[in-house]
């Protein structure tokens, strides 16, 4: 098999809107209430993946789920014309979009029947995700339905919080051969929750059949979660044999490293030192929460929001590190605002998945002309702007609902509706 990273992004859902409903996640505190605008979401995040495109990634994609989850509510014994705004705007939510948190991913050659593994997350933490995992995982078997290369599981069971690949790194020499997976969990976070559990990310391992000798269980800062990095990948990312971190990222930083120097020859550390860029400004510009990808040219690269341009320490660390003599050779910046005020950078977009593109189902795999046909659906379809307090109203619902089908029908995929 030829294997290559796969980034699949998930296209930004026609009701996406601003309802403040991720309790330690600042940006979408901050904005909560704002008028949000899905049209312009929607093709920026399908110009991130033209900018994928263009440096020579495979690219993929993940269709919004349906909006509002009428089954979600009359399993609340309710309606979405007759529910109270709390629930409208869970049943609404366009958080799907954020694909990072759609499984936790390990590729073939970690696992013992050298298959690639999927564990779609619960996402119990947050009303308004927990009832994602039915669509999410829907969505997972039809497109890595080839069982021969794909094994995708249910979710953990909800007594265990888990958020996918959000919390999870992978680090290897080459996507080929064995890699080390590590496992991040929270277990405080000050005034907000630590949303990854141990025993949830314990066992997706087992799950996966993965060595116990190459997964490590890390602990994120309670420091780091209270700054408001309600996921590890605010505060780390992982590509080959390279890890990106914050120094405050890990409750213990001396482990990862040791783990890692330990069995991988070669790893690399990139640590951005607090003094350097603080916390707060780590966070508030998503450095981290970057695509770190390597092109065919060989050029690893690091794929980061236009608020990391803005944010005058993160800017200065990266001119002076960044296409200097460290592994991380080139910078692209790409501009996912509407995304980024609801709290999701260019990492939380997607999941990568390490595998044969042969062996996924074509229909989530795009190029330039696919992804042409669907701005074009997105622009005849996707709402221009969605006021909160019109969630409810039927003219919304409506094109909603349709705009999701003009999508499906696009793509081949109405047996998602």
């Amino acid at each position: 098999m030829a294997l290559r990273e796969i980034n699949f992004d998930g296209i930004i859902g026609p009701s996406h809107n601003y309802a403040g409903l991720s309790f330690g996640n600042l940006a979408s505190t901050r904005n909560a209430g704002q008028v949000s605008q899905p049209r312009a979401a929607a093709l920026q995040g399908l110009d991130k993946m033209r900018a994928n495109l263009a440096l020579g990634l495979v690219q993929g994609v993940f269709v919004p789920l349906s909006r509002p989850n009428r089954d979600w509510l009359a399993s609340l014994g309710t309606t979405y014309e007759e529910c109270e705004q709390p629930l409208a705007a869970a049943a609404m939510s366009a958080s799907a979009m954020w694909a990072a948190n759609a499984a936790t991913v390990s590729p073939a050659p970690d696992t013992r029947d050298g298959r690639t593994h999927l564990t779609v997350a619960n996402l119990r933490t947050m009303p308004h995700r927990s009832h994602e995992w039915p669509g999410t995982l829907a969505q997972l078997r039809v497109a890595f339905g080839n069982d021969r290369h794909f094994a995708v599981h249910d979710p953990v069971p909800p007594a265990f919080g888990d958020e996918g690949a959000a919390n999870h790194m992978r680090i290897a020499s080459n996507h080929g051969e064995p890699g080390l997976e590590l496992f991040v969990y929270g277990v405080t976070g000050g005034a907000f929750p630590a949303r990854q559990h141990l025993q949830a990310s314990k066992a997706i391992a087992r799950l996966h059949g993965l060595d116990p000798e190459r997964a490590l269980f890390v602990e994120q800062s309670e420091a780091a979660i209270a700054a408001g990095a309600f996921h590890n990948d605010v505060v780390a990312v992982a590509n080959e044999n390279v890890l990106f971190a914050h120094e405050l990222a890990f409750a213990d930083r001396s482990q990862v490293v040791a783990f890692c120097e330990e069995r991988l020859s070669g790893f690399e550390l990139v640590e951005v030192p607090a003094a350097e860029v603080p916390i707060g400004d780590a966070i508030a510009s998503y450095l981290f929460n970057a695509q770190l990808v390597t092109p065919p040219d060989g050029e690893m690269t690091l794929v980061v929001p236009s608020e990391a341009r803005e944010t005058p320490t993160v800017w200065s660390w990266i001119e002076r590190h960044i296409a200097g003599n460290g592994p991380i050779r080139r910078v692209e910046v790409v501009d996912v605002r509407q995304s980024m005020a609801n709290g999701g950078g260019p990492a939380c977009l997607r999941l990568r998945v390490v595998a044969d593109p042969e062996t996924v189902d074509p229909r989530f795999i795009v190029d330039d002309a696919k992804l042409d046909r669907l701005s074009e659906v997105v622009r005849q379809n996707w709402p221009v702007e969605i006021d909160n307090a019109d969630l409810q109203t039927p003219a919304l619902v409506s094109d909603v609902e349709r705009a999701r089908s003009a999508l499906l029908e696009e793509l081949d995929l109405t047996e998602l509706s």
